[in-house]
């Protein structure tokens, strides 16, 4: 049995470029084999800020949004989370997602995947990897940044260096490992 792996865009802006990174990532998670990959994009997702009545480490959901989104990641055994960086930080969209959930994201590892300008989003992932640690989430330190990342985005695809594929598969091997390791911690 495979293990599920869930792709999450981060980002929720219009115009955003989150799917065209997380199209790449989610190719070569399935290429790579250890996972069925499942791509999830926030901005389909809906969740509103925050609006549950109850702590979320209660589990008792009064939203259907958040009753599907607890569904999303509870079915998963690791995650690639895809980033930009927004002044310094992850998206509100990223943070309000992870901040909705608490035991569904526990003992399950996590590799940043972040893009951007010159610091190619590698801020943001390392704001959102301690958040990630936080609510249990093992984020790995294989952080895979893409710098001047619409330097490899040519009609609506992204093409990576070799740099960002390598460490892309970097990760996923040691995501793979993780995964396996941390699953007999929910079992």
């Amino acid at each position: 049995m495979a293990f599920v792996l869930k792709v999450i865009i981060g980002s929720t802006r219009p115009g955003r470029i989150g799917p065209t990174v997380a199209a790449w990532v989610n190719e070569a998670a399935k290429e790579h084999d250890a996972f069925d990959v499942k791509l999830v994009d926030l901005a389909e997702v809906g969740l509103p800020l925050l609006d549950e009545p109850d702590h979320p480490a209660k589990q008792n959901y009064q939203h259907e949004h958040t009753k599907r989104w607890s569904a999303i990641i509870d079915e998963a055994d690791a995650f690639v989370f895809v980033t930009p960086e927004y002044d310094f930080f992850a998206p509100a969209s990223l943070v309000n997602a992870v901040q909705t959930l608490s035991k569904e994201w526990k003992y399950k590892p996590a590799v940043v995947v972040c893009y951007g300008g010159v610091s190619g989003g590698l801020r943001s992932a390392q704001e959102l990897r301690q958040l990630l640690g936080n609510v249990g989430v093992v984020a790995l330190p294989q952080t895979v940044p893409a710098p001047f990342v619409f330097k490899h985005i040519e009609d609506g695809k992204l093409t990576p260096n070799d740099p960002m594929r390598d460490g892309l598969n970097g990760a996923l091997d040691e995501l793979a490992k993780w995964t396996k390791a941390l699953k007999t911690m929910r079992d």
